[in-house]
């Protein structure tokens, strides 16, 4: 692809990368220890085995043990470095309290908080049920801040450390289909700036990394895929071409490195410049909605 730089390969199911090449120094995170929700699957199974690659070890969190536990044997087979598989809801503060104990008792510290758990469909506004709004806000932008508060208590305080918080675009223009995560998103992006400024002086860093259209994932596989609708609406992204999850996780690898030692408070977008030219059509979206009923 012409203009578009060097991409390198990724992956489309939830396997560690089958070759690697390093574009930061291998041993940026050597000794750090990352906690990362959603770090089962997608974009924050990725996240995780790149941290691990560049020496972090790593705690990853979801609901389901089963998924995780499958997830850390892959990344420690892969990277050689301990990843600790924890079963925890983001919307329930008691259980975060439980892993975050855990992983203090099994590794000592905790140096880098990924805040990943999310939750999306496509619906319109108007048929978008009062519980359906509720939860995605109390997945995503709640349990942001319940993680991020357990973990600032329990170790970040006194230690220092760096928060990444995985956002999105859709309320920068506002996209149909998705008040209940732009909403939720949008609320999140606040959260960075307001705890960046309230918490920079106990050495916490805290970022958003907002990504687009993402190959490989549960939420690109329900919001369209390989569909007429999402290949036209490529043509549209600047880059022509949807992101990789690798992409994403190298943003984060950016983001908690020293390399952004000066670097509180911002949101940083990976997306191809699809927020500058995207469009809202809705008999595109539609199709995708529909799609998405069937998965």
């Amino acid at each position: 692809m012409s203009g578009t730089g060097n991409i390198l390969e990724d992956v489309d199911t939830d396997d560690c990368l089958l070759n690697y090449s390093y574009i930061f120094s291998l041993d940026i995170l050597k000794d750090k220890v990352a906690f990362i929700t959603g770090g089962g699957s997608g974009i924050g199974f990725r996240i995780a085995e790149i941290l691990m690659r560049h020496g972090c070890q790593t705690i990853i969190a979801s609901r389901s043990l089963e998924r995780v536990q499958a997830s850390a044997k892959k990344l420690m087979a892969a990277t050689g470095l301990r990843c600790l598989p924890v079963s925890l809801d983001v919307r329930q503060p008691m259980t975060i309290v439980t892993a975050v104990e855990e992983t203090l008792q099994k590794f000592g510290k905790i140096d880098i908080l990924v805040n990943g758990a999310a939750g999306n469909f496509l619906c319109p506004a108007n048929d978008l049920s009062f519980n359906a709004f509720k939860t995605v806000l109390e997945i995503d932008t709640i349990g942001t801040f319940n993680t991020s508060k357990i973990l600032y208590q329990k170790w970040l305080k006194e230690h220092g450390g760096v928060i990444v918080n995985i956002t999105a675009t859709l309320h920068y223009r506002g996209q149909i289909l998705q008040v209940h995560a732009g909403s939720a998103k949008a609320a999140i992006d606040a959260m960075t700036r307001h705890l960046a400024v309230e918490w920079g002086p106990d050495n916490i860093r805290i970022n958003s990394l907002a990504p687009g259209p993402i190959s490989g994932t549960e939420g690109f596989r329900k919001l369209g895929g390989l569909t007429k609708a999402m290949v036209d609406h490529e043509k549209l992204i600047p880059l022509q071409r949807v992101g990789t999850k690798l992409e994403i996780a190298h943003g984060v690898l950016y983001l908690v490195s020293p390399a952004a030692s000066y670097v509180t408070g911002t949101s940083l977008i990976i997306d191809g410049g699809n927020w500058l030219t995207g469009v809202n059509n809705m008999p595109a979206m539609q199709a995708l909605m529909q799609k998405s009923a069937r998965l």
